[in-house]
């Protein structure tokens, strides 16, 4: 029955056009299922098919792909017919999960979730869809990529809204942990995600101690603010506290509540406590990573508590946990999640409002007023460093301590895009040089590859310090070690040889990036870009140049033998000056790689030398 009355009702409203029978019976049979596709309209005068007609084949699928598409209805939207933001988390959580588990074979929970900048708003009627895949697969964790869009039916735009990663862990039997089966990219994006995966999780885990280190060394960052604060609202008239019952429709299939259903509970009681502040319904922009410290089953009360830590001109920032505990009120409370939530109040215009200052309580209140501001310049680093597009980056980013761990992210991980392009040319070979070129929007990248019979590890130790660069490197004068930031990341100030139309030489305040290999068949990777030090500015005897994005990849094709290729990303307008550029490329760049072999090999007989004399 259901099937006759929607064919009629489309053969009404097609008005003349001839819809085909088996469309209309698989547009309605899709439809039952949830599908939102539509049914094809043959125009006048069109032929049939021929039955049995083969569809051109279409590409092949990434099989940890997920697509969800989900019509908004009312239940959804909040009081300005919005979709609510728990709502939506709720639909990312699912999508990802399921990828996660396409992948491991067995059941996966949500372990954290990154920064998300949501972009738009999304409305009753509009179709939000989501795309969930994993990026990379670690020993018992993954990281799925989640990109979020909407799609509006009746005038047919698309518009994107955020895009979030997410890390899920893969549970056996017991809720031990499983092994999970290596993931191989098989696209250019698959493979460009699946290198940066590994500086994400390396961002991750260092999340807390950019904060303590912020707080530690930058005190005056995080002073608390000394304008009029007469009008100021106490902190503890924001403050909220509410209960959930975890119920069997909250959880997986293993009685776990859905990640996102926590951070659907956790936004609910966040916007009460913003609207408390600011006596408005306030928007959602971003969120902090969202970080599972342990599971929560059927049956358990969530104590969901938040408050205002801090307001600033347009935006103020939310803190949020979740707490556990089972039927007996005896046992303590069990820590779940911890969040960070900044919400704007729009005016008419959609332009964000003037917001009334918080007044902290004194002690904890304190504390979390001063970590609020701490983490905004952390969040306006990170968005300014690591979410904007390569050629949004200026060519040299000022670098403190707010910003360093960002800057190290975006310095390796710039890199590993630039190996995982394709279209790479090969522009010269001579013997073992080989030299590729790239040619892509405003810029020229260049590969220089040769094979060395050196271990990788030691030609990652040799190639890593820039101290050496000038014994190999006839365009290096000197290069001085200013900062030693950790084990992995160094400051330089390096000088090159004057050019022919130069009056006076070069010079460059250079961060070098290395990491080792994250998992086999990772490479080594030395990267360089250039960063502005107060202690070191542009002096009248040099001419300051910079550099973008380049550095050094590094395969072990045995124990003995290694393939090193050198990156350079140019601009155009730089090109004429590339011969004293700190990629160290020259005229004869066969010459200059000859002599890194040389240079190489001789170091690494000298190694072998020292250990046989000890």
């Amino acid at each position: 029955r259901a099937t006759l009355l929607v064919s009629r009702c489309l053969l009404k409203m097609v008005k003349g056009n001839i819809i085909v029978p088996e469309d209309i019976l698989s547009f309605c049979c899709n439809g039952l299922q949830g599908s939102t596709s539509p049914p094809r309209v043959r125009e006048p005068g069109e032929r049939e098919e021929a039955p049995g007609a083969m569809a051109s084949p279409s590409p092949a699928r990434n099989p940890t792909e997920v697509q969800m598409s989900q019509l908004v209805l009312p239940c959804h939207t909040n009081h300005r017919g919005e979709l609510s933001t728990g709502q939506l988390l709720k639909w990312i959580d699912t999508a990802a999960c399921l990828s996660a588990e396409r992948h491991a074979g067995c059941p996966c929970v949500t372990a954290s979730m990154d920064d998300i900048y949501f972009e738009h708003t999304i409305s009753v009627g509009q179709v939000v869809n989501i795309k969930a895949k994993v990026n990379r697969a670690f020993n018992s964790s993954m990281e799925v990529g989640i990109q979020v869009s909407y799609e509006d039916l009746c005038s047919g735009k698309h518009c994107s809204i955020c895009k979030a990663y997410a890390t899920f862990v893969a549970q056996g039997p017991l809720g031990s942990k499983v092994r999970l089966k290596p993931l191989t990219p098989q696209t250019e994006e698959e493979k460009i995600e699946y290198s940066i995966a590994a500086e994400r999780r390396r961002m991750r885990l260092v999340h807390k101690d950019t904060l303590k280190d912020l707080l530690t060394h930058s005190p005056q960052e995080t002073e608390l603010e000394t304008r009029d604060g007469s009008g100021a609202v106490p902190a503890e008239r924001t403050r909220v506290e509410s209960v959930e019952l975890v119920l069997p429709p909250h959880a997986n299939h293993q009685g776990n509540t859905f990640g996102g259903q926590i951070m659907a509970w956790m936004e609910n009681v966040a916007t009460i406590a913003a609207s408390r502040l600011c006596h408005a319904h306030p928007t959602l922009r971003a969120i902090e990573m969202f970080h599972f410290r342990g599971p929560s089953q059927v049956g358990d009360r969530l104590v969901l508590k938040a408050i205002v830590n801090n307001a600033f001109k347009n935006s103020m920032e939310v803190g949020v946990s979740a707490e556990a505990y089972g039927q007996e009120m005896s046992v303590s409370r069990r820590h779940i999640n911890s969040a960070f939530m900044t919400f704007v109040v729009l005016d008419q215009e959609g332009q964000p409002r003037t917001l009334p200052m918080v007044a902290p309580e004194p002690g904890d209140g304190e504390r979390r007023y001063r970590e609020a501001s701490a983490r905004k310049k952390i969040r306006l680093d990170r968005k300014y460093v690591v979410s904007c597009k390569q050629t949004e980056v200026p060519l040299s980013v000022p670098w403190d301590q707010s910003n360093k761990v960002y800057l190290s992210y975006n310095n390796v991980s710039a890199l590993k895009m630039l190996v995982a392009k394709a279209n790479w040319v090969l522009a010269r070979e001579k013997e073992k040089v080989r030299m590729y070129t790239l040619e892509e929007d405003k810029f020229l990248s260049f590969r220089i590859e040769i094979s060395v019979c050196i271990p990788a590890g030691r030609a990652f130790s040799l190639l890593s310090n820039l101290r050496r660069r000038h014994e190999w490197d006839s365009h290096y004068m000197s290069a001085e070690l200013v900062q030693k930031v950790d084990d992995d990341d160094m400051i330089y100030h390096v000088v090159s040889r004057k050019l022919r139309h130069e009056n006076k030489p070069q010079d460059f305040v250079i961060l070098a990036s290395r990491r080792k290999p994250c998992s086999k068949g990772d490479p080594y990777v030395v990267a360089f870009r250039s960063v502005t030090l107060p202690t070191h500015p542009a002096r009248a005897e040099f001419t300051r140049g910079e550099t973008l994005c380049s550095g050094f990849c590094i395969w072990p094709e045995s124990e003995e033998m290694s393939k090193v290729a050198y990156y350079n990303q140019a601009m155009p307008g730089y090109l004429n000056y590339v011969t004293t550029n700190v990629a160290g490329l020259s005229s004869d760049i066969c010459s200059t790689f000859e002599a890194c072999e040389k240079f190489l090999l001789k170091n690494k007989e000298d190694l072998i030398s020292r250990l046989q004399d000890f």
